[in-house]
């Protein structure tokens, strides 16, 4: 009888200790995930800073070559104040839309200007954006990763029990929206 009872005692402390286990590792993992998450937007935020003070640059530029394509450049000011006051995942994808759209319209002033295309500055300015810009695509890439691993983590078994005690929601991704790289290819010949 005695021997049962410790037998039972044993049994249920180590079934204590092996839950209490799987639940430290697993709301340490949530945490170093979350952590990662936030990491990765930070470096997204680096680089989105590069791009806005490389905006006004790239306006003062167009501006000398180009001073009638006002309404141009004041929709690129416009959307890059947009990103910068961004506090949300969500607007900041809506913001990073409207600028994508806008440089795309400055870019289109640049072709029908060819002494623009031609300046130095103009052109290492045009440098550092496609550089800045792939480091966007890269650093999105691999914060939406670090998304999509967090929200597996807590959405299941048991780290769906341990976000729900411990307060961890779901994370947004950071997505652009770019309709022309949506839809289909054509091809002419």
């Amino acid at each position: 009888m005695v021997v049962g009872l410790i037998v039972l005692i044993v049994v249920i402390v180590v079934g204590i200790l092996l839950i209490l286990g799987i639940g430290i590792g697993t709301y340490n993992s949530m945490v170093s995930l979350r952590n990662k998450v936030d990491n990765s937007w930070h470096q997204i935020d680096v680089q989105l800073r590069k791009r806005y003070d490389l905006i006004p640059n790239l306006v003062e530029t167009v501006k000398g070559y180009a001073a009638h394509e006002k309404e141009t450049l004041e929709k690129v000011i416009s959307a890059r104040k947009l990103g910068i006051d961004a506090k949300t995942v969500e607007d900041q994808a809506k913001a990073e839309n409207m600028i994508s759209d806008t440089l795309k319209s400055l870019f289109a002033v640049s072709e029908r200007y060819p002494n623009l295309k031609a300046d130095t500055h103009f052109s290492r300015l045009m440098e550092q954006l496609n550089g800045i810009e792939s480091n966007i695509a890269y650093a999105r890439q691999f914060y939406n990763d670090m998304v999509m691993r967090f929200n597996t983590r807590i959405q299941t078994f048991p780290g769906n029990i341990f976000a729900k005690m411990f307060s961890f929601t779901k994370k947004d991704y950071f997505e652009i929206e770019d309709t022309a790289a949506r839809g289909p290819v054509k091809v002419k010949f």
